[in-house]
């Protein structure tokens, strides 16, 4: 009677704070499997548990699937323990509460996942070929560097109509480490409460559709390299408000750098988002450092609540060499409007491309410090607030309401009402760390550090972690106490 009324109350819990109900387990220590046979009701929904999977073992899991097609349903899983082998757990999936690895086919459904412990991620699917399926379930983690869902080495991650939650510090609710793979969530809500813990931190190419993205201590998105996140029709609410990497100085709902860990490879960065809601609470919108990023928005409806920040920043953080590290921005409008000031440092540079009745109302590099190229299709506008410093500009002859303000193209003042023809920018990616073999760190998520023997998430040899594998040099570690010093940091 007792596990039964600690199950109701966490789930009753879960529903009143985000929305989707659903009933979980007592917090046990032990390892073993047991069966209840008992329904737990809620307002909204109800998830049948008839099983209960637990582990508190460091390093094991309560369910693993290696190499074959598995299926669980209606089980409630706990896990507790903690793993000693920090890159084993963020990259390889150590300690994990469910596991799958080796091509392994894993079906998940109406479960309740509860994790309490260090580097104990809630799913984790692992290599190339894996591919877990998890739906209508439930899951919440609550120590340091425990991701909600987690995609590494290529592996694939389908999740419909989950409800996540974190409360520690490096963990995201969508997470992704060395070697990425792709992550496709439908429906749903993420939430994370824990310092250097985004809702997604991408080292992946991840898509979320129709699902309510929202951060409370921590960036709403971080991408890290050559790596994606689309959303649509999405729901995102970020409040930055604790930095976690003495590289980052500026609270940011989006976040897009390079770390130069190893855990993600270099090139262009995207971030895509069309229709939905961006709500930031604190500080700049995007910021973009030590790397090429392309961002496209479309018909989203975006408002920062802090009048001190600013729409873009593209500039140097403490990531990559001094010099080159700054953010190189394509940033593509279509039917958006955007409010607030645009800030390219002298490292940094952007690519701005408004079409199909798009605004934007800001200042645009007013302290003329970086290279930057505007171009406005007709029936798009930009109206200044301040004076602006733009390289090279095209437009015609009504894109451009002054406002009282000047515009400077390439030195010369701009003549409002005058049609202008200029050349993008070209952005290459370069390498900031050859000299820096280690890198520096990551924003405030994960940590950065020496590579393994095999980057990108190449399995080593041998089998798969299940209780205490090789002893791993770098990457999201973090000391069990405090979350590493990376994006998932400033992000996981």
């Amino acid at each position: 009677m007792k596990n039964k009324t600690i199950r109701t109350l966490l789930a009753i819990a879960l529903v009143m704070s985000f929305g989707l109900s659903a009933a979980a387990c007592a917090r046990q220590v032990g390892t073993g499997t047991g069966t209840s046979g008992e329904t737990e009701t809620t307002a909204n929904a109800q998830i049948q548990v008839t099983q209960e999977m637990n582990n508190s073992e460091g390093g094991e899991h309560a369910i693993t699937a290696d190499g074959e097609t598995a299926e669980y349903s209606n089980v409630s899983v706990t896990k507790t323990g903690d793993s000693s082998k920090n890159d084993e757990a963020d990259f390889y999936g150590d300690n994990a509460a469910i596991f799958a690895t080796n091509g392994a086919t894993l079906t998940l459904s109406n479960m309740v996942i509860t994790t309490n412990g260090t580097h104990a991620n809630a799913v984790f699917s692992y290599g190339k070929g894996t591919t877990v399926n998890v739906s209508n379930s439930a899951i919440e983690t609550t120590g340091n560097c425990s991701g909600g869902i987690m995609t590494t080495g290529g592996g694939t991650m389908n999740a419909t109509d989950l409800t996540v939650h974190t409360t520690g510090n490096s963990s995201a609710a969508i997470r992704s480490d060395r070697g990425g793979g792709t992550v496709t969530v439908t429906g749903g809500t993420y939430s994370t409460d824990g310092t250097g813990s985004p809702a997604i931190y991408s080292t992946a190419d991840i898509t979320v559709n129709n699902a309510t993205l929202t951060s409370t201590a921590s960036e709403g998105v971080v991408v890290e390299g050559k790596n994606s996140v689309t959303l649509n029709n999405v729901t995102l609410k970020a409040d930055h408000n604790v930095l976690n990497s003495k590289n980052s100085t500026n609270y940011n709902g989006v976040m897009i750098y390079q770390s130069m860990s190893g855990d993600a490879d270099e090139g262009t960065a995207s971030f895509t988002m069309k229709d939905g809601s961006f709500t930031n609470a604190n500080g700049d919108v995007f910021f973009v450092n030590n790397t090429v990023a392309t961002i496209t928005l479309e018909n989203v409806s975006i408002s920062n609540k802090d009048a001190n920040g600013v729409f873009l920043r593209a500039a140097a953080a403490g990531w990559g060499n001094e010099g080159s590290n700054g953010g190189k921005v394509n940033l593509y409008l279509t039917n958006q409007n955007i409010y607030g000031d645009i800030v390219v440092d002298k490292v940094s540079g952007l690519n701005m491309y408004m079409a199909s009745g798009s605004i934007f109302e800001g200042a645009l590099n007013a302290d003329n410090a970086g290279e930057v190229y505007v171009q406005i299709e007709k029936g798009s506008t930009w109206t200044l607030t301040g004076d602006s410093y733009v390289t090279s500009l095209t437009c015609d002859a009504s894109s451009i309401k002054l406002n009282g303000y000047k515009l400077y193209v390439n030195g010369k003042e701009y003549v409002e009402g005058t049609a202008s023809e200029g050349e993008a920018l070209v952005f290459k990616t370069e390498s900031s760390s050859s000299s820096q073999p280690g890198g520096n760190g990551a924003p405030d998520g994960q940590q950065g550090g020496q590579p393994p023997e095999m980057p990108n998430g190449e399995k080593p040899s041998g089998d798969p972690p299940s209780g205490n594998p090789p002893d791993g040099n770098g990457g999201p570690g973090g000391d069990g106490n405090a979350p590493p010093a990376k994006p998932e940091d400033n992000a996981n």
